[in-house]
């Protein structure tokens, strides 16, 4: 695992790095930190994929506060993908997959990114069932944070970002206490077409901390993918300068 800092939007976001090869940007959720993502890492790093788990601002090491906004967490992403190259796929859970979803609305992003997992996220959750997740003694302080109700605030704005995807998206749902109903699934699935879905059933909300084996293996999958390698391929083949011969 190698430590690396990257500033973004005028704060250090510090991040872990590990593996070669083709990568994913990990994002992890409200409240969580970094190292939330090692088992996948290591999982993705026997598969012969890179990745890059950062903590986001307000969280961990990195600097910045969680009432800065959402908008300010997209805006982090779309650094961090700058930063990193390589076109990642982006995993977001929860706060994460916010973030990722307002990032993504930027087209010229859509193009350096080879696809999105959201994990147990959608863009327009119901507020009262997210509260009431929230009031649980464990989240407590999380749920009276103004960036909850910042995300709440935003659904059209989040509905118009996923509208506008072009690239593979999976989403992974929580098959333990997940807030995600099958109308609202089926709902994302009109607004983006090429959606797949798939359910992780031994797991709460917070799916890479209950059970990273299998999402570890459901993200190489989706990066194994032939529709994700060739978006890998295609930014490749743009972006590499070949050595000229000599005369």
């Amino acid at each position: 695992m190698q430590r690396e800092t990257a500033r973004c939007n005028g704060i250090d976001i510090v991040y872990d790095g590990l593996g070669r090869g083709q990568s994913a940007l990990l994002l992890h959720a409200g409240g969580e930190r970094r190292r939330v993502w090692y088992p996948v890492m290591e999982y993705l790093d026997k598969k012969g994929l890179r990745s890059i788990a950062c903590d986001q601002r307000g969280h961990g090491d990195s600097g910045g506060t969680t009432a800065d906004g959402v908008i300010a967490f997209a805006a982090d992403t779309a650094l961090m993908v700058a930063h990193l190259r390589g076109c990642p796929v982006i995993v977001g859970a929860s706060l994460g997959g916010f973030a990722a979803m307002l990032a993504l609305a930027d087209l010229k992003l859509q193009s350096d990114v080879a696809g999105l997992i959201l994990v147990d996220v959608i863009p327009d959750p119901d507020p009262s069932r997210v509260c009431t997740y929230l009031a649980g003694e464990e989240r407590q302080a999380l749920g009276r944070s103004p960036l909850v109700s910042d995300i709440l605030d935003r659904a059209e704005q989040f509905l118009g970002a996923t509208a506008s995807l072009h690239i593979p998206v999976l989403l992974v749902r929580s098959g333990k206490g997940s807030a995600i109903t099958d109308e609202e699934v089926a709902r994302l699935s009109m607004l983006v077409p090429q959606l797949q879905t798939t359910i992780v059933e031994n797991a709460g909300h917070l799916i890479a901390r209950d059970a990273p084996t299998e999402l570890a293996e459901l993200i190489a999958e989706f990066m194994q993918s032939d529709k994700v390698r060739a978006r890998h391929i295609q930014w490749i083949g743009k972006y590499a300068h070949p050595i000229q011969a000599k005369s």
